[in-house]
């Protein structure tokens, strides 16, 4: 299955061959290790207007993508514990591999996280978590769109999504000045929220993995592999932020 992509997506934007995200990727990597030699000698840019827009455009495209595959997933019989790719060009197959891309193109976008994050001089919040989970995740989904797009892939697309609408939400407050921070108290839920997420996509991976399921277990060992990852790293984050802080 790793060998042959799907003729449907193959044509899509930044689908057919693995360079432009790879470039994409290299660039990003060079603007995280230049950026802060560059931002040390500018001034500090607030980009307050910027951030209101990006995080409310992302929240609504979260929900976007939320909505659809719930919706497709629904009208499609999807089964929360074994579902194949529906490789036809039926309506309600395009539609799953549709958001499947836009789940994708959406990670893209998220780079920009980091750059706003350097712009600001909050270096501080470019820790090995916040670079390695959206580097990971640009190429985690390209692989999915080329090969996978849809089948058991739709649940992690799905939560995440739903984790993401709260996640921007809390920006976009937080974006709008110091005057927020009494109303942000539930950022330590949001990290528990998306810990909750990880150990569900877990669940669902492994659980395909000692069923007979004709989704590949390649992409299920790569991504209980992958999640187990984030797990112990989001872990280390809640001690070090909410636990260890306390004390």
């Amino acid at each position: 299955v790793f060998c042959f992509s799907d003729p449907r997506t193959d044509p899509w934007p930044l689908v057919h061959s693995p360079l432009p995200v790879t470039l994409l990727f290299a660039f990003y990597l060079f603007v995280v290790a230049l950026g802060p030699i560059y931002m040390r000698k500018q001034k500090m840019l607030k980009l307050r207007g910027l951030l209101i827009a990006y995080n409310l455009a992302m929240m609504t495209l979260s929900s976007y993508m939320f909505y659809e595959f719930l919706v497709t997933s629904i009208l499609d019989n999807y089964s929360y514990l074994c579902q194949p790719v529906d490789y036809s060009r039926s309506e309600l197959g395009m539609r799953m591999a549709r958001v499947c891309w836009w789940f994708f193109f959406s990670k893209v976008i998220e780079l920009l996280d980091t750059v706003f994050f350097i712009l600001r001089k909050k270096q501080e919040q470019v820790t090995f978590l916040h670079v390695y989970h959206h580097g990971t995740m640009l190429f985690n989904w390209w692989s999915g769109v080329k090969y996978v797009p849809g089948g058991q892939a739709f649940f992690i697309g799905m939560l995440n999504s739903f984790v993401h609408i709260f996640m921007y939400g809390y920006y976009a407050l937080a974006s709008l000045g110091p005057q927020m921070h009494r109303y942000l108290w539930w950022k330590r839920y949001l990290t528990i929220m998306q810990l909750c997420q990880f150990v569900a996509i877990a669940a669902h991976s492994s659980y395909n993995l000692f069923t007979e399921c004709p989704f590949p277990d390649g992409f299920n060992i790569a991504v209980l592999i992958y999640i187990i990852s984030l797990i112990a790293l989001f872990l280390r984050f809640y001690y070090r932020t909410y636990t260890r802080g306390k004390q």
